[in-house]
């Protein structure tokens, strides 16, 4: 299965909203979405369920205009965007920058608390660490995860230092041992495989808004599953620098095509402000 063939409704729906109505203070007719959505080979009633999950999920919120719908963010589905938006633009995929830090977070938890065990580790690899040792788990930089633990209810269970590698320490080996580099080498080999094409060919005018949504769906994907390891203690080849010359040029080509699409496809009105 391809990348572009596994992306789910909403993560395309959340980077629609980013892309078309993120800082704007506007709402966007249903039909609109609908319309982009058909184009990107995502049928009317899964548009429709959708965007009805995110409203109850607090992601979205309605506005009657006549006798049409239009749907706008909440603040939760902003702070959601805006940090899709620091991840792609800001942070990036490539650690450069490393000062040598890692946080340390040791947790012990009853042998019956499985489900516990099992949310306090999807919710780490989520934020960039790996497994150190069996309680014990590691991620480069400063990472705060004092919100995280407390909405767990495990605050009381979990210990959390900052640390630097001892002189002499191999920390390539360390990393190799803690991550899967392989599986998040083959993420972003694949995406440049994908979509390195699309450097020198250009779609029909159309259809470049809906590659653009999935170029920046798939990038966001990848990137939120990278530690941002250091990338002087990552193999010579590492592929994400390249993965992620792809993405920038790829979004660039596409990107004037996109706005004359989104011009003449999208009906967008005002956001007033909610009772």
């Amino acid at each position: 299965m391809t990348g572009e063939e596994s992306l789910r409704p909403q993560s395309l729906m959340l980077t629609f909203l980013g892309d078309q109505v993120l800082g704007r203070d506007v709402c966007v007719y249903s039909g609109s979405v609908i319309d982009v959505f058909a184009r990107a080979g995502i049928g009317e009633q899964a548009t429709r369920s959708t965007l009805t999950r995110m409203v109850g999920r607090d992601l979205l919120r309605r506005q009657r205009e006549g006798r049409r719908m239009y749907f706008g963010l909440t603040e939760r589905s902003a702070a959601v965007l805006r940090d899709g938006e620091r991840r792609i633009w800001q942070t990036g995929a490539v650690n450069r920058h490393w000062d040598g830090t890692w946080t340390l977070l040791g947790f012990s938890l009853p042998e019956s608390w499985q489900r516990q065990r099992h949310d306090l580790r999807s919710q780490l690899t989520w934020s960039g660490f790996g497994p150190l040792f069996n309680g014990l788990w590691i991620a480069p930089g400063e990472v705060d995860v004092s919100a995280l633990v407390a909405e767990l209810g495990l605050s009381a269970h979990v210990k959390v230092f900052r640390a630097h590698a001892d002189t002499g320490m191999d920390i390539g080996q360390m990393i190799e041992e803690t991550w899967e580099l392989s599986d998040l080498a083959g993420l972003y080999e694949g995406f440049v495989r994908r979509w390195q094409p699309w450097e020198d060919d250009l779609p029909d005018a159309d259809d470049a808004l809906v590659l653009r949504l999935r170029l920046q769906t798939e990038w966001l994907r990848i990137v939120r599953r990278d530690p941002r390891l250091p990338v002087r203690h990552l193999p010579d080849d590492w592929p994400a620098d390249l993965a992620e010359k792809t993405f920038r040029s790829v979004h660039d080509r596409l990107s004037p095509l996109a706005r004359d699409a989104s011009e003449r496809l999208l009906d967008l009105v005002p956001a007033r402000p909610q009772a």
